[in-house]
């Protein structure tokens, strides 16, 4: 009798983890619980054994791999920054929530110069390049735009010129 309850036991165990939806990150971090829903840039779930909701955002979720049927559902692909050279591949995020479950890296800023010959679209063009470059450095795929500023005509300079600052915060996995 003592075997047949300690099997029961053993398997209404593995029955009750197997429910459970894990979710993995880009960072190797593997986070079991129970995926709520899927929005357009996040991820809502609860923690196994917890009733709080939580939110990741889906750029830091690599797959979903849902308990019940065993369906996988790929989130994202993981962005590789090696250099300078992948500037690129730098994503510039506008909202708070798109960073969660991401790492911090340094501040970023990009601007043209005070006194140049750029019209308001390509000095900001040649803002954004340099601040996508700046987060390259670090190794930082991520960018959440803190502030975008362009002054044009006789607010910039004495000389009618453009100039385009943009700051933010670079992120990794």
């Amino acid at each position: 009798m003592k075997k047949f309850l300690l099997l029961a036991v053993a398997f209404l165990g593995f029955a009750a983890n197997a429910q459970v939806d894990k979710i993995y990150k880009h960072s190797g971090e593997v986070v079991e619980g129970k995926v709520l829903r899927l929005d357009e840039y996040t991820v809502v779930f609860k923690y196994d054994g917890e009733d709080a909701e939580n939110t990741f955002g889906k750029y830091a979720i690599e797959k979903i791999v849902y308990g019940k049927t065993g369906r996988v559902e790929e989130v994202t692909e993981k962005i590789i920054i090696n250099g300078e050279e992948d500037w690129e591949k730098v994503v510039i995020l506008e909202d708070k929530s798109y960073i969660a479950g991401l790492k911090k890296g340094g501040e970023v800023r990009g601007k043209t110069g005070l006194i140049n010959f750029q019209t308001g679209n390509t000095g900001d063009k040649k803002a954004q390049k340099k601040l996508k470059m700046d987060a390259a450095k670090q190794g930082c795929p991520f960018i959440l735009l803190m502030a975008d500023k362009t002054t044009v005509g006789a607010n910039s300079n004495a000389l009618g010129g453009s100039q385009a600052i943009k700051t933010g915060v670079s992120y990794k996995y």
